[in-house]
């Protein structure tokens, strides 16, 4: 488990679209360039994290998979505003 993050959120057993809304959420508390660390169990988190990440502009440094388990590390993206 990485240690470089500001907020951890567990979305272990649930499907989707709940890791992502999840995800969401717990981005819109952070600041710009802080680091979410995600664990999640359902295997289309991969590729819905991976279209999150990419739609939002957050920038998704780390996403593996071990044990069945699917990790990710997404720095929240700085606003152009």
């Amino acid at each position: 488990m990485p240690s470089n993050y500001d907020a951890e959120l567990d979305a272990m057993g649930l499907a989707c679209p709940l890791p992502v809304l999840r995800i969401r959420k717990a981005l819109a508390v952070l600041s710009e360039n802080q680091i979410l660390y995600v664990i999640a169990t359902d295997p289309g988190s991969l590729k819905d994290i991976q279209a999150f990440s990419r739609i939002t502009k957050n920038e998704l440094l780390e996403a593996y998979e071990t044990e069945g388990k699917y990790h990710f590390i997404i720095r929240k993206r700085v606003s152009t505003n």
